[in-house]
């Protein structure tokens, strides 16, 4: 019995992702007549209808989305098996670490250099994305690992505790909340600003201030950096993680920040993977590098 190659499901799960036969083929680095001779071949073996073609469109059948899911089992089982030996070896080789874009900033700069020099033959392939993107592209092992922020729901992965990043009051310096100390005070909860829907900073702010009415709120910024000039302006008060303080984000503005009496106002970084991972050792050992560049 002729069984289906890697390539050819490889082929397969990019035409699914891309819905274009030429940017698929253009993602596998390969001609678009190769792409589709492929997947007809892949059809034959089968004996099934996997895909609508159209001039416009390309459509997958319904047996052609249970395909599709199979071959992502199998393609990360691959993975996985061709993984094995460099599980127990040093850092070495190609991994791609993804990163959500409130801690990105303001861990690389200290941790890219930091990972260089330690593991040489370690190439960090990183990718800047929100929490719910970077756990589906874990799942789909399309990403070895991902720096995230905790709670979040990712019940499917396994992690590594990295650190506790507090959260604390930003204000502009003359501003008289900076004298008040109850993080329920309302003159501040309803001034407060918030980065939009996909941050899960803005999750974590939600949930610390009880209030999730605030989601209609008029006002919000796509990044911190807006966030923090817009209370230089005096524009309302914002929640942000220590770390993007300690890392200069407040530098030449009016705007101080006070911590929150609640111990529980912070997030838990932690370096995350896909449960079961061949690699998972490999994953530990980049965590333990980490916390000791962020211990320098």
């Amino acid at each position: 019995m002729t069984l289906p190659s890697l390539k050819q499901l490889r082929y397969l799960v990019h035409l699914y992702e891309h819905r274009n036969f030429s940017r698929a083929a253009e993602a596998c680095n390969v001609t678009q007549a190769a792409l589709s001779s492929s997947i007809q071949e892949l059809e034959s073996l089968l004996r099934l209808h996997l895909v609508e073609r159209t001039r416009r469109m390309v459509a997958f059948t319904a047996i052609g989305e249970q395909v599709v899911e199979k071959a992502r089992e199998l393609l990360r089982a691959a993975q996985d098996l061709g993984n094995i030996g460099q599980a127990a070896g040093p850092l070495t080789g190609v991994l791609r670490l993804g990163i959500i874009p409130t801690i990105g900033p303001y861990l690389l700069p200290r941790l890219l250099p930091g990972v260089a020099d330690r593991c040489p033959l370690l190439d960090l392939h990183v990718r800047e994305e929100f929490s719910a993107s970077l756990c589906t592209a874990l799942g789909r092992g399309d990403l070895d690992c991902a720096i995230l922020a905790l709670p979040y729901p990712c019940a499917t992965l396994d992690y590594a505790a990295l650190f506790d990043d507090p959260l604390v009051l930003a204000f502009h310096r003359e501003d008289p909340v900076g004298a008040q100390m109850a993080l329920a005070e309302e003159d501040w909860v309803e001034r407060l600003l918030l980065l939009p829907d996909g941050h899960c900073l803005r999750d974590h702010t939600l949930s610390l201030c009880g209030r999730a009415d605030l989601n209609r709120q008029a006002m919000s910024a796509s990044t911190l950096q807006t966030l923090v000039h817009l209370v230089d302006n005096r524009r309302g008060v914002t929640l942000l993680p220590e770390m993007a303080v300690r890392a200069g984000i407040l530098n030449g503005l009016h705007v101080a920040t006070r911590p929150l009496p609640d111990p529980e106002a912070k997030r838990h970084i932690v370096l995350a993977w896909r449960g079961g991972a061949a690699m998972a050792t490999t994953y530990q050992r980049l965590a333990q590098v980490i916390q000791e560049l962020r211990q320098q």
